[in-house]
């Protein structure tokens, strides 16, 4: 009785984690340097918008990514409760792809290491993303900070983001106060 429970919760992880049937290919490339993102969707260009990648002192991770979670409106607990509309994330650090009603600086490395978008376009790409599966979606980071003139790729080899930790780009530990962390305990009354 216990194989086929095992079997069939298997069975339905599986499917939940799957690339739907009939799925397109997603790429979602962020030029650093360029501060532009290109959308294509099984090899064809989609949307080519301007971004605001990490100011200086806030760098963006570079890398190959998967999304891990959608969330139409988040409010970051890191900094004073920013909305993050349609956000994208990719990191366990909190990194994410958002909207920003800052429109004023796309095309300028202005955050505080995300990726922001236009709102509109930060709509319409978090309706692909879900449409398509994030198991059909790939987010590329590439390019130099403009902001710290340094090459992504170095950063990656000295032991920075390639590796997966970026405690270094930011304070902000999520598994404490961020998206990860657990509800907070409740005391419990002593016994007498």
């Amino acid at each position: 009785m216990r194989g086929r429970i095992a079997g069939a919760v298997a069975v339905i992880a599986a499917a939940a984690l799957a690339r739907p049937a009939g799925a397109a290919d997603v790429r979602i490339a962020v030029d650093k340097a360029a501060q532009r993102m290109t959308v294509t969707v099984d090899g064809r260009e989609r949307h080519a918008w301007p971004v605001s990648t990490g100011a200086a002192g806030y760098a963006t991770p570079a890398g190959s990514f998967a999304p891990s979670r959608l969330v139409p409106i988040h409010y970051s607990r890191e900094w004073d409760d920013a909305p993050m509309p349609h956000a994208i994330f990719f990191t366990d650090a909190g990194h994410a792809i958002h909207g920003s009603r800052a429109t004023g600086r796309l095309g300028t490395p202005a955050s505080h290491g995300c990726v922001r978008l236009a709102p509109a376009h930060a709509r319409t790409l978090f309706a692909l993303v879900r449409a398509e599966g994030m198991a059909s979606t790939r987010i590329e980071i590439a390019g130099a900070d403009p902001a710290a003139g340094t090459d992504s790729a170095a950063a990656g080899a000295d032991g920075g983001y390639a590796g997966g930790d970026y405690r270094r780009l930011t304070s902000f530990n999520p598994l404490v106060s961020g998206i990860m962390a657990e509800a907070p305990q409740r005391a419990r009354p002593r016994a007498p």
